[in-house]
């Protein structure tokens, strides 16, 4: 079964990052997911686990175990970061700004409209209902912004748009029940309390920083004596209501208390007021964390710009801009070196090691939507295009860019590796098509055509020679030669915009397809003479190639697939797929989803690794996988979930309509005009000048990784990868009754390994599987390896892939793949294309460990030769100290030179 595993090409959307308990790892909210990135380690991983809408405030628990997610309505999931699943829900019924657990991990308060709500923490035990209200403090006039807690966990300091900070007893103290501090002209953005001192400080909008003194300790907070007769009564009362949810204490804060009501109570008194932009080179302040330990303050802007200062005294350690964007979030670890960044306008996520003044991390993923993709023929690397005229290649192991090529001037169509995997080709509507090196990281070709042109599709023959482009405007294709980089031809024949192109993977063929309702097959070494031309009903959008290259599909507009043998030019088959998309409706539709999935059909196609199978999506929130043969739908995949993208619901929300139609046609805050805006036709990414844009769930992409364990798609939320669930499935192969685990032990025992292996392949437990080939000896693997049935060698190999990428044994196994590889390599190359898949996920795990190997090698070999020079030069020093020098020798030197 494939299951979703990772999401690449997004790594920040919105919403509060934070660090682990550690410090090592970086949590950011990605849409509706959460990404964790092992900064140590230089690994990410995206949690299986998703809220209903985009995710804006994100709270950890002291001890690292418990994550609560709160998404734009304030719906609440309470997520265990160790299992990595969803233990409770919660909604709060409002947008809630900011959450945080007390560091004590026994209470969190969130912060909704201008109420502040204390819940009692979910504890270690399993509890029927996880959130219990406790408190709720009243105080603010306008909605709450930021929170901070004590060291002690004795109170907490909220932040408001009135300009006014709070500061709450989280304990009914006698003197401190609340206190209101102004002192500010703008929104506050952050409010920090000083290491173990309700001193406080307070960051507003403006770029101003309040210091607070607090004439009491925090050990001088006194316990409120309790009243035993009201706690009688309120446990009748509560007894005979029997209320379903709790309600709570409420706490109102008056802004100007009497002198009765503050008599013996807590005072603040500001000592300091400090401005960040004296100079006026900054505008808003957006962001900020403090560093308790190390009374580190790090405040960001809406122009990029960061500052880091030391305080009580405010000194300047240093200014950096990072960005041209707002930051929309910071954190700093644990230990105060590591701080990180977010920027929402171009999902960039930073992290920067302060002291070394370097980036730990430093990413971005493509900031408008991705179209293409491709997997290197190894799987290990994918590389995308976007509109944003990037190309961005991505390591499927690590899930991190590693190099972004920014050459394009306009949106990338199309994008694809040669079979080397060591060269990257790009098509652009800015009318060139590149060529970048993967070894020096350079675009080392341009292709251009003589008149310009926007190229909409890409295809590289088998070889990696020849490259060809299709135009959407001269309805031309054109040829060029990878090694001199000339124009080979130009193809004309067509009458409509070229859609789609493909090479044939075993013959020099090239299909192309066309918006004049046809498919055209080109011979390469027939002077690229058309050999057939092929037929359709409707204005063709896309073309595949089986990987055997004996099968055709082909995808067009009424929402058919037709499958094709190309030799004969005969329709062998054809799938009706256009209700199999399920087309959600748009807010702004006068249509319902069902009419207008008349219209719509697959935009995308790609066969499996084995040919068996395709994929197909288009402008729906799913992908369908047919089976060739059968022509039926296997699976259908949700790729999302998160209803902040447009077209998710198949049916309007009736609360949300009104007289004159839906509430979504509303711009609020539109200016003096009525307001209402109807947005183009067929405008795909939305109108972007629209004060409320939300994208359109798409796919556009999709690839079957050649190792055949994983397939990525291209899509609205980001480049999402489905793969191979590892977990523990008990999925048997020619099970017999006497194969059991004891069995296989006892055969084992006795030494007839080929005889465990088989039995243990049969039972298909991975961990016994790795058991038993490790009871081999070394010098008996050859002997066991000539002795397997073929069924089972390719089951070994298999299995040797998987092992190579967690088993410390490197050798061992290696040792292993080349005796298989050198006894069975005859009998597998007549099978060569079903195994294929199987040889690629190999090669991939091996060639992943040459690469770290060589690289230790070659430190290694540079550690020797920098230790023998040295020694070398300090044996020179030593033999020129110990040679003596004779003083006759020196009085005649001195009279030869007279």
């Amino acid at each position: 079964p494939l299951q979703f595993s990772g999401l690449l090409g997004t790594v920040y959307r919105r919403g509060n990052l934070s660090f682990t308990r550690d410090g090592s790892a970086l949590i950011s909210p990605v849409g509706n997911r959460i990404s964790v990135f092992d900064l140590k380690n230089n690994k990410c991983e995206t949690y299986p686990l998703a809220t209903r809408l985009n995710i804006v405030c994100v709270g950890l628990s002291p001890d690292g175990s418990l994550a609560i997610l709160i998404d734009e309505e304030g719906a609440a999931l309470l997520v265990s970061l160790i299992g990595k699943c969803v233990i409770h829900r919660f909604y709060f019924h409002k947008p809630v700004h900011s959450v945080s657990f007390s560091p004590d991990g026994k209470k969190f308060v969130i912060t909704k409209d201008n109420v502040a709500l204390m819940y009692h923490a979910p504890g270690r035990k399993r509890e029927f209902n996880a959130f219990v209200l406790d408190k709720t403090y009243y105080g603010p006039y306008d909605e709450t912004t930021c929170i901070d807690w004590t060291d002690d966990s004795k109170c907490f300091a909220v932040g408001s748009k009135d300009m006014s900070t709070w500061v709450f007893g989280a304990e009914r103290w006698a003197n401190l029940i609340y206190y209101s501090l102004g002192g500010h002209k703008d929104i506050i953005v952050a409010c920090f309390f000083e290491e173990n001192s309700l001193d406080l400080y307070t960051i507003s909008q403006d770029a101003a920083l309040c210091v607070w003194q607090c004439d009491t300790e925090l050990d001088g907070l006194k316990p409120r004596p309790p009243k035993d007769s009201e706690r009688e009564k309120n446990a009748e009362k509560n007894d005979e209501d029997f209320p379903e949810e709790p309600k709570g204490e409420e706490i109102h804060g008056k802004a100007n208390p009497s002198e009765h009501e503050t008599r013996d109570k807590v005072k603040y008194s500001r000592v300091a007021k400090y401005f960040f932009n004296k100079e006026g080179d900054f505008n808003n302040l957006t962001s900020a964390a403090y560093h308790k330990k190390t009374h580190l303050l790090v405040t960001g802007f809406a122009s990029g710009i960061f500052h880091l200062h030391e305080l009580p005294d405010f000194n300047l350690i240093h200014s950096l801009s990072i960005s041209d964007q707002r930051i929309a979030s910071i954190s700093i670890n644990c230990t105060g070196d590591w701080i990180a960044f977010g920027c929402s306008g171009l999902g960039q996520l930073l992290v920067w090691e302060w002291q070394s003044e370097s980036y730990v991390l430093k990413q971005q993923g493509h900031f408008n939507s991705m179209v293409s993709l491709a997997y290197s023929p190894d799987g290990q690397y994918i590389v995308t295009g976007g509109e944003d005229g990037k190309v961005k290649v991505w390591n499927t192991s690590s899930s991190f860019c590693f190099v972004t090529f920014t050459e394009h001037t306009s949106g990338v169509t199309a994008v694809t590796f040669t079979s080397n995997g060591y060269v990257i080709l790009s098509a652009s509507l800015d009318g060139t098509v590149r060529a970048f090196d993967l070894h020096r990281y350079r675009n080392f070709r341009t292709f251009t055509s003589p008149r310009p042109s926007q190229f909409s599709c890409l295809a590289v023959d088998s070889s990696g020679e020849i490259v060809s482009a299709g135009s959407q405007d001269s309805f031309e294709i054109f040829i060029w030669s990878m090694q001199s980089g000339r124009l080979l031809d130009v193809l004309s024949g067509h009458e409509g915009p070229i859609s789609s192109l493909s090479f044939n993977p075993m013959k020099s063929v090239l299909a192309s397809a066309s918006w004049d309702k046809t498919v055209k097959l080109w011979d390469m070494l027939d002077s690229w003479r058309t050999k057939e031309t092929l037929l359709l009903n409707s204005d063709v959008l896309v073309v595949a190639f089986r990987p055997d290259g004996k099968e055709l599909a082909v995808a067009a507009l009424n929402g058919q697939i037709t499958f094709w043998d190309h030799e004969n030019a005969v329709q062998i088959g054809s799938i009706e797929g256009r209700h199999d998309l399920q087309m959600g409706r748009k807010e702004l539709d006068k249509i319902t989803a069902k009419q207008a999935a008349k219209g719509k059909s697959f935009t995308t196609l790609c066969y499996s690794a084995d040919g068996q199978s395709i994929l197909a999506g288009g402008l729906s929130k799913f992908v369908c996988i047919y089976n060739v043969k059968e022509q039926i739908l296997m699976k259908k995949f949700e790729i999302s979930c998160n209803y902040s993208l447009d077209a998710m619901e198949e049916y309007l929300d009736r609360r949300k309509m009104t007289e004159f139609g839906s509430m979504a046609l509303i711009d609020e805050g539109g200016g003096g005009e009525d307001g209402v805006a109807i947005p183009l036709p067929g405008v795909k990414t939305g109108d972007m000048s629209y004060r409320h844009f939300k994208p359109e769930i798409r796919v556009t992409c999709l690839r079957f990784s050649p190792t055949g364990r994983s397939w990525a798609a291209t899509t609205t939320e980001g480049l999402l990868i489905y793969s191979l669930d590892s977990g523990l499935i008990f999925d048997p192969f020619e099970l017999d009754i006497d194969i059991t685990p004891s069995n296989i032990h006892k055969t084992l025992n006795q030494k007839e390994y080929t005889m465990a292996i088989i039995m243990a392949f049969k039972l298909n437990e991975k961990k016994l599987i790795q058991e038993v080939i490790e009871a081999v000896p070394s010098n008996e693997v050859d002997v066991v390896c000539s002795s397997l049935p073929d069924l089972y060698v390719e089951k070994v190999l298999e299995f040797l892939a998987s092992a190579f990428e967690i088993s410390c044994h490197l050798e061992f196994y290696l040792v292993w793949a080349h005796k298989l590889l050198m006894l069975h390599g005859q009998k597998l190359k007549t099978r060569s294309v079903k195994l294929l898949p199987v040889i690629q996920f190999l090669q991939k795990s091996i060639q992943r460990h040459f690469e770290d190997v060589s690289k230790l090698c070659e430190w290694n070999i540079y550690n020797i030769k920098y230790a023998l020079a040295i020694s070398q030069q300090r044996g020179m020093k030593r033999l020129a100290e110990e040679t003596p020098v004779d003083e006759d020798d020196l009085d005649s030197d001195s009279d030869y030179l007279m």
